[in-house]
């Protein structure tokens, strides 16, 4: 991802000169990368977030509601998002359809904003490599790494 990101970085300090059909004139091209396209495990390549165990939701984080199985020991997250719904949703009240005898009423996790996430992230390494888990990973968050896309400039 390197190399993609410092040309994307020049691309829009820069700009690429281009030759514009319509107008039959250059004009100077600007590049942004606006959102990628990926399933949940290589979401957490890009964004250095490890999503796998109990914190594996980078919506819920330390306020997740996952639970280990039982009989098998693995962990489920089964049942985790009805706290998003709306609060007079009626599947909030369902003890049926969902965990057994439980209704959600509590409020959805706070969002966070980008300074509030840049402070969290802004200390751990970029490297994909990199020895130990910072303080913190597996209690209270579970971010690996700082996100290359953090060096983009907008």
């Amino acid at each position: 991802m390197q190399p993609l990101i410092e040309e994307v970085v020049q691309l829009w300090n820069e700009g690429l000169v281009t030759y514009d059909v319509s107008l039959r004139q250059n004009f100077a091209m600007e590049v942004v990368l606006l959102w990628t396209v990926s399933d949940f495990p290589a979401y957490g390549v890009l964004s250095g977030w490890m999503t796998a165990r109990k914190l594996a939701c980078p919506h819920c984080m330390k306020h997740t509601k996952s639970f280990r199985l039982s009989h098998g020991n693995k962990q489920s997250w089964f049942d985790c998002h009805r706290q998003f719904l709306p609060m007079d949703h009626k599947f909030r009240r369902n003890k049926t359809g969902f965990y057994k005898n439980r209704e959600e009423l509590s409020k959805p996790p706070p969002n966070l904003t980008g300074e509030q996430l840049w402070a969290r992230v802004s200390s751990l390494p970029t490297a994909a490599r990199h020895k130990g888990k910072p303080s913190g990973y597996g209690q209270s968050h579970n971010w690996t790494r700082c996100s290359i896309f953090w060096e983009l400039p907008y």
